[in-house]
């Protein structure tokens, strides 16, 4: 693909991603199926081993591809790949495992050591377990006089027996029980057995006192929301509810708003990676309205746009004791970025805040920034990554992190600061930020002299642990100069390997601000850096 002089190829793919292609068909190997109850599942060491296999020969068969058509972007060879990779899969999940076990497995080691009053089956390997099993793992439980309080069955799938076996269980045990974990308990199953598990499970548990629920990674969407009515309706003391990865739809968003009888207690709620969109996080706002004690807010990856964003971030408003706000991934805009402005500077205990990749632009950005300025004078944690922030927002941005000396992780990748961005955050993390362990400029169009600045900023900081600066367009003189500033510690410096030294070329106004001039340090002293004492 050409644009303008700029020609771009998507052939061979990157190291890191192979390797991330490796890791998602491991994942997929080890997860409980249909296929894996009548195949058998593969234990996690022979799925990594047939993974990285697989994706070895899939790669060969593109490549062949993109070599017969080598003038072309390789978009071919890319489906071919992905399609290749896909069908050796399946292939394998069909085959079924091979590898003999080290030793024959036993149910029991799922359980996890406690202090007598945490029982946990979430060990793994991840496990499909019938009444006989049940049993077994949950005899424990059934003790008299036992003094469990809080219970783990995540990571092990049961069927309809093996609820069975665990509700007089649960029932005998519901009124000390104070956290329960609940989180990926019915993999695998088909949605009728796995409704129906749910239903055993919310009747036995009705009634108890929970400070904790975290019923993630179950694809409940609004059945299974609606599955656990019994149990969530008598929850009147929750402090904190996880319901990620659920397929929390619109529908199944106004149901928990409508089970929960009180939230007023609540400090945490995450409902990271669902499918809420405007109308849920509408819903979701109302729970966040009443819940005025709230100091951990997740609503990451959930398809949100401008009018469930501003929603949500005018909700928050009541939420005074805010210590962690992750609301990364989202279709926000400007607007939504104006909003949370507003919110933020009522946050005075915020430590971490997570607002990358939600089309924030220059204007939304500024405006956080300067919002996060003015308040959260302990803050931490600030990751503001792939927002199109421009080197126009860079001084903004400078003057916030310069005045946040416990900051100990900075995200600003996948933006566009180029040099002269670059140089101005690097002066401002100069002094002080005796916490910093990390900093993440990635692919900013950074060069030779803000990759310099960058590097001589932080390289002295005691508790650094890594600068990312791949994916610029930094020199292979810049590189050099870069490695050497980390010569005593070259462990700190991230990989370099998907930088691009012809990276294209900045236009006559980027050329003053951000080229490689000496005089570039007179471009500081309009800055004003305070630092908080």
């Amino acid at each position: 693909m050409e644009f303008g002089n700029l020609s771009i190829k998507l052939w061979p793919p990157t190291q890191s991603t192979r390797q991330n292609l490796v890791e998602r068909m491991t994942k997929n190997l080890v997860t409980p199926s249909i296929w894996s109850r009548k195949y058998g599942l593969l234990s996690q060491k022979e799925a990594e081993e047939d993974a990285k296999k697989l994706e070895a020969a899939a790669f060969v068969v593109a490549n062949q591809q993109f070599e017969k058509e080598s003038d072309g972007d390789g978009s071919s060879a890319i489906q071919l790949y992905a399609k290749e990779s896909s069908r050796l899969m399946i292939e394998v999940i069909k085959r079924g495992p091979v590898m003999k076990p080290e030793k024959e497995p036993n149910v029991l080691d799922k359980i996890k050591e406690s202090d007598g009053t945490a029982f946990d089956i979430s060990g793994n390997p991840r496990t499909v377990i019938g009444a006989d099993d049940a049993e077994k793992l949950l005899k424990f439980l059934a003790e008299p006089g036992n003094k469990y309080t809080k219970i783990c069955f995540s990571n092990t799938s049961f069927g309809r027996d093996a609820a069975l076996v665990a509700e007089p269980i649960l029932l005998s045990l519901k009124d000390q029980l104070t956290e329960v974990d609940l989180s990926d308990f019915v993999a695998g199953r088909q949605e009728e057995e796995a409704l129906e598990v749910m239903k055993i499970f919310s009747l036995a548990l009705e009634g108890s006192k929970l400070r904790y629920l975290d019923l993630s990674n179950n694809a409940l969407g609004e059945k299974g929301i609606r599955t656990f009515e019994a149990l969530l309706k008598s929850q009147h003391n929750l402090e904190e509810l996880y319901l990620m990865n659920d397929g929390i739809s619109e529908e199944a968003a106004v149901a928990v708003c409508e089970l929960i009888p009180s939230t007023d207690k609540l400090k945490v709620l995450q409902f990271h990676n669902n499918m809420t969109g405007d109308e849920g996080a509408i819903a979701i706002s109302k729970l966040v309205k009443s819940s005025p004690l709230l100091e951990d807010f997740r609503c990451s990856s959930t398809r949100i746009g401008s009018e469930g964003g501003v929603a949500l971030a005018q909700a928050l408003e009541i939420c005074t004791h805010m210590k962690k706000l992750d609301l990364r991934d989202n279709m926000f805009g400007v607007d939504v970025g104006l909003a949370l402005s507003k919110t933020l500077l009522a946050f005075s205990d915020l430590c971490e805040i997570y607002l990358s990749y939600l089309n924030l632009e220059d204007e939304g950005s500024i405006a956080l920034a300067n919002a996060l300025k003015d308040s959260a004078p302990s803050l931490e944690i600030l990751d503001m990554a792939g927002n199109d922030i421009t080197a126009k927002a860079a001084s903004v941005l400078a003057s916030c992190i310069a005045s946040k000396q416990f900051l100990s992780k900075l995200n600003l990748g996948e933006n566009e600061l180029k040099d002269a961005g670059a140089i101005l955050i690097a002066k401002a993390l100069e002094d002080g930020h005796g916490q910093l362990s990390e900093v993440d400029m990635n692919t900013n169009m950074i060069r030779r002299a803000g990759a310099r600045c960058l590097a001589q900023a932080v390289v002295s900081k005691p508790g650094l642990k890594l600068l990312n600066i791949n994916g610029n367009y930094i020199s292979d003189e810049g590189i050099d100069e870069v490695k050497d500033v980390f010569k005593s510690s070259p462990s700190v410096l991230g990989p370099v390997d998907e930088n691009d030294p012809e990276g294209e070329e900045y236009d006559e106004e980027d050329e003053e601000l951000g080229g490689e001039h000496e005089e570039l340090e007179f471009k500081l002293k309009g800055l004003e850096i305070k630092h908080e004492e």
